[in-house]
């Protein structure tokens, strides 16, 4: 997954959700009110005393109106000022402000101890205005930060909330934090500049997070599914109908493209789409990577609809030159001046069409929306084909997954009953009730969570798998050399073991170079393949046969700091050696943006490459990861990126999937379509989402559960989801004392009522093309 700054935990990042009261305390309300029903008005009364309470500020002297009472310096000077150099820094609000002065260290900053004022599982709102002071120093990131030190003396620090500040003016500083357990102690301070500037801060607020209304869904109006936006796509009209030049290229139309619609779209359009004109347009003249075609479509877009982007492009050195090197094609738009990406594609001088798919969705009013093509370096020819921007119509897909899932993962099944005189079968009536669908389906989940009764009621209901967030990481595990942290995991594995989930180990290695530790970064190569060695022999051999899977060097497509130092022959050495120390894990390859079109680096066919080149240097790769961080999915693209690798006749895994909405019925939408194509596709043997609880998600706006336990609608989809997914039977049994039912792969429940006795028995379907007989003695 991706990045985590030094003190950060993935408890730390959004700042959107809903509240609502805990279940102890509605617990205690209700019993008041059962216990003193005629006392209603005495316990609105303590509800509202209650509920004030949460709603105070929890930082005491929050304003400095006190001087610097109840604040202190952590590792620093903390100094009261009503002014600041000569009189251009005055406070924003109020009277005062402090400074963190003599810092010599990024954590050093104001502080305040709340450990007795906060309580747990409750949603905490944070806003601050902060600067910075000092010379020559422009800006500076400012970070609030929650120290906590747990009753059996660990540590941990949950980032609440960052902003670049400037030395300027005043900057607001909000964030959004809950604290699983009840620690020892709490404290909240200012970091994050380097060592001698200062941090000010204006003021500190701390209170119980309002609830935010949940969002509506979208309503649209005509959506136009599948109508191209782009005008005069054909060129039937040259380009002087809707087409410019994006600065001082030259455009010319010119025939000779093809004349099927690219394979991704046809998946979205059907049967009855149009075949291509075959026209295209030539961009040449190309002095900047961002010269091409372009065309306003601002009027023609509609908030919330998912468009599908579609095109053929092709490239060549200008004036008869030799290319060299692919380049990079991008279907670009440019939203109120900012850059949202269409797809991308990578294409070489080798007189081929390549298909660009991408898609993309706004979600706030836009001023001006530009789409344009561009990408290869200066003095590369562009050429660009039958370009279309529709809107999708994802039900009408869901319809065909529905069957394409039936087809996959149910099976015929007769019961055979025996046991006494088949004539008293007649009359008899079989009740089949799926009690688990067997298909893969988890979360990750980190060791904070578990100390949440709420969080670990809703996981263990509705999950079968777990990845741990960090704890098994390298740089979690042995953050200093020598200095090992098993703790946590060896803690995560025994709750899941417990609770009967499997558990998939991420990762062993991460080959992107900032996620490598500073110690590991700073090794010469002979302590660097020792390093190597220790980490593989100490985790595998510690954990042999506790974790189904390994992710064994995270994101190769998109890193190579092992291969860099190590040589090309070290990542199929981490597999063999992996394999050697554990033969009973499944060693996967795990990466980002495989299924989007987003991003060259990672495109299914580069990622099937690599797979490909590991195995033949020996390497044991048993299954593909697709991480799954994706935004406004559409299920031709995805599904397409699963048939190509699933050429390569390895399992398939969506290893960290979330999407992402501000709207929760949008969400919803994203999340079914990616569960969907998942579960229909024959290559995809399991799903993991990238955690589900508010403020312990890596992105914003992603959950499903709000932060005090709320699910909302995306949760909401997901468990209608998951009962879509179990079977269920009714029926009598038949004159030769059979019951046939086709069922989803799982557990049952079965009960068979006769005219004398009740017979109940658990049976389970698995995977098989033929019916499944079970005979069951009555």
């Amino acid at each position: 997954m991706k990045r985590l700054p030094r003190h950060a935990s993935t408890s730390s990042q959004s700042i959107e959700g809903t509240v609502h009261l805990s279940k102890s305390r509605r617990e205690k309300m209700d019993s008041l009110q059962h216990d003193h029903a005629n006392t209603s008005e005495e316990c609105k009364t303590m509800r509202l005393r209650d509920d004030a309470s949460e709603n105070e500020n929890i930082i005491l002297n929050p304003n400095f109106d006190d001087g610097v009472n109840n604040w202190s310096g952590r590792g620093c000077k903390i100094v009261l000022h009503d002014s600041l150099d000569g009189g251009k820094i005055l406070p924003k609000l109020g009277k005062h402000f402090a400074s963190a002065s003599e810092r010599t260290q990024t954590w050093n900053g104001i502080q305040q101890e709340i450990t007795t004022r906060v309580k747990r599982k409750l949603a905490y709102q944070v806003s601050s205005l902060v600067r910075v002071y000092g010379r020559n120093i422009g800006s500076a990131n400012v970070r609030i930060t929650l120290y906590i030190q747990m009753p059996d003396l660990r540590e941990q620090y949950i980032g609440i909330a960052s902003v670049q500040a400037t030395d300027k003016d005043w900057v607001e500083l909000q964030g959004k934090f809950l604290l699983n357990s009840s620690p020892l102690k709490v404290i909240v301070y200012f970091e994050g500049p380097p060592a001698g500037i200062d941090i000010l801060v204006n003021y500190l607020v701390i209170k119980h997070a309002q609830r935010t209304p949940p969002s509506p869904p979208p309503s649209i109006e005509n959506p136009e599914y599948g109508v191209n936006i782009i005008e005069n796509s054909e060129l039937s009209d040259g380009t002087t109908n809707g087409w410019f030049p994006l600065g001082n290229c030259t455009l010319t139309v010119q025939t000779g493209s093809p004349h099927i619609i690219p394979p991704m779209a046809r998946g979205s359009l059907g049967p009855h789409h149009v075949p291509l004109s075959g026209r295209y347009i030539l961009v040449t003249n190309r002095s900047q990577t961002w010269m091409g075609p372009a065309q306003m479509i601002t009027e023609k877009l509609k908030l919330f609809l998912t468009y599908q982007v579609s095109a053929w492009v092709r490239v060549r050195a200008a004036s008869g030159g030799v290319l060299g090197l692919p380049q990079n094609v991008n279907v670009a738009l440019s939203v109120d001046g900012l850059w949202v990406n269409g797809g991308q594609v990578e294409a070489s001088d080798d007189e081929r069409w390549h298909e660009i798919g991408g898609s993309f969705r706004l979600e706030k009013e836009p001023k001006s929306v530009m789409v344009y093509i561009q990408g290869p370096v200066p003095g590369v020819d562009l050429m660009v084909a039958g370009l279309q921007i529709f809107p999708v119509d994802r039900c009408e897909r869901f319809r065909y997954l529905q069957m394409q899932a039936d087809q996959i993962h149910k099976r015929d099944v007769i019961l055979k009953l025996s046991g006494f005189d088949p004539s008293s079968f007649l009359g008899a009536v079989v009740i089949v009730k799926q009690t688990e669908n067997s298909f893969p389906l988890g979360s990750c989940i980190n060791r904070t969570n578990l100390d949440n009764e709420d969080f670990v009621d809703f996981y263990v209901k509705n999950f079968n798998w777990a990845v741990f967030g960090n704890e098994l990481k390298w740089y979690w595990t042995e953050p200093q050399q020598g200095n090992f942290n098993y703790r946590d995991a060896d803690e995560m594995l025994d709750f899941c073991r417990n609770h009967k989930k499997e558990v998939r180990g991420h990762c062993v290695f991460w080959e992107v170079e900032s996620l490598v530790q500073p110690w590991v970064r700073a090794l010469n190569r002979n302590d660097l393949s020792r390093a190597v060695q220790n980490r593989l022999t100490g985790l595998l051999s510690r954990y042999s046969g506790k974790f189904r899977h390994y992710d064994v060097n995270n994101e190769m497509l998109h890193g190579s700091f092992y291969q860099d130092r190590l040589g090309k022959g070290i990542r199929a050495y981490m597999f063999k050696t992996a394999h050697q120390l554990d033969p009973s894990a499944i060693l996967f390859v795990n990466d980002y943006h495989v299924e989007d079109g987003d991003d060259p680096r990672s495109s299914p066919e580069k990622y099937a490459d690599q797979i490909a080149g590991l195995q033949d240097q020996g390497a044991p790769v048993g299954g593909i990861g697709i991480q799954g961080h994706i935004d406004s999915p559409v299920g031709p693209i995805v599904c397409s990126a699963l048939d190509k690798l699933g050429v390569l006749g390895l399992p398939i895994w969506f290893t960290e999937l979330d999407v992402s909405s501000s709207n929760e019925y949008v969400r919803a939408d994203d999340l079914e379509v990616m569960l969907r194509e998942a579960f229909a596709h024959p290559s995809a043997e399991g799903i993991m989402l990238w955690g589900f609880w508010e403020l312990f998600m890596s992105r914003e706006n992603a959950h499903l559960v709000d932060a005090e336990g709320e699910i909302n609608e995306a949760g909401r989809r997901l468990l209608e989801l998951k009962q879509e997914w179990l079977s269920h039977a009714y029926g009598m049994v038949d004159m030769e004392g059979e019951f046939k039912f086709r069922g989803f792969h799982g557990t049952y429940e079965v009960e068979i009522v006769t005219p004398c006795k009740k017979v109940c028995k658990t049976i389970v379907v698995e995977k098989g093309d033929l019916p499944l007989v079970l005979s069951i003695d009555l």
